[in-house]
């Protein structure tokens, strides 16, 4: 881990210019940002590409950007790091925020979570419902170093690592919907096998669900599910989901589209499952 130089009071500070510089650029992001929103536009769809971790047996594609809110301002975060030199550099602070459930830690993902990212979704188990089903394990390490160089320094939606007594046993994310089937957020986890039948997912979900009503914003919240998956249907149905509609993908599967509104009941969402 890299560590700054102590500040001395003997350092040279930086000149105006190259203060004002960075300054300069953020505002010139900003005004992209904004023009970019305004547009309302969203990147074509298309299948297979495991860069935005979709939900059950969803179409995949390239993740939109957060609609503008209070919570996510449009004008993005910038730290400035200045050198003794004078130089100074400017990056994007991810803003995930770390979420608590009762007995779950939701927390931005770090470099040192490669291993056991790459695990969760290497099980057979997990990657069965996962997008088109299991990847090779250099696209998992590749799609893990994208949630760093895109989703968090281009600030696309919230992922995090789901920690239990410091240990790696999930994944989860809410984002735009890349469904065609599907006009808002969804919500997406996994949790490690060993992880099962303690409650965990009714935690998950749950905690998602509400940030996405409380943080986002959203008058809904969206999952796509594949039909055979009955354990998460039924999680889903607990907390309040119902089916909207079916779509048949093109390998000839099924994959359900669950809708809660804000305001719908979750009777059951307390009760560990």
């Amino acid at each position: 881990m890299s560590t700054a130089a102590p500040i001395r009071r003997s350092a040279r500070l930086p000149s105006l210019a190259r203060v004002v510089a960075p300054l300069i650029e953020m505002a010139e992001t900003t005004a992209r940002l904004v023009r970019d929103l305004g547009r309302g536009a969203r990147p074509a769809t298309t299948r297979g590409d495991p860069a935005t971790m979709p939900v059950v047996r969803s179409s995949t594609a390239e993740p939109s950007r957060r609609p503008p809110h209070p919570a996510h301002p449009v004008r993005p975060a910038l730290l400035f790091r200045c050198g003794p030199d004078g130089s100074c550099v400017s990056s994007p602070v991810m803003t995930t925020p770390t979420l608590h459930t009762g007995r779950l830690l939701l927390k931005p993902y770090t470099p040192a979570d490669e291993d056991g990212f790459v695990a969760l979704f290497q099980d057979a188990q997990v990657s069965r419902w996962m997008g088109d089903g299991p990847c090779a394990e250099s696209e998992d390490r590749a799609l893990f170093g994208r949630i760093f160089s895109k989703v968090y320094a281009q600030e696309l939606f919230d992922v995090w690592a789901v920690r239990q007594g410091g240990r790696l046993v999930g994944h989860a994310e809410i984002k735009p919907s890349p469904s065609p089937d599907v006009d808002g957020h969804e919500i997406v986890y996994a949790l490690a096998p060993a992880a099962w039948g303690q409650g965990f997912g009714t935690e998950i979900a749950q905690t998602l669900t509400s940030y996405g009503f409380d943080v986002l914003g959203l008058t809904e919240v969206h999952a796509t599910v594949d039909a055979e998956n009955a354990a998460s249907l039924a999680l889903l149905g607990r907390i309040g989901f119902r089916h909207v509609r079916d779509t048949v993908e093109d390998d000839g599967s099924t994959t359900r589209v669950l809708t809660r509104s804000a305001g719908a009941g979750n009777a059951g969402a307390d009760q560990p499952r």
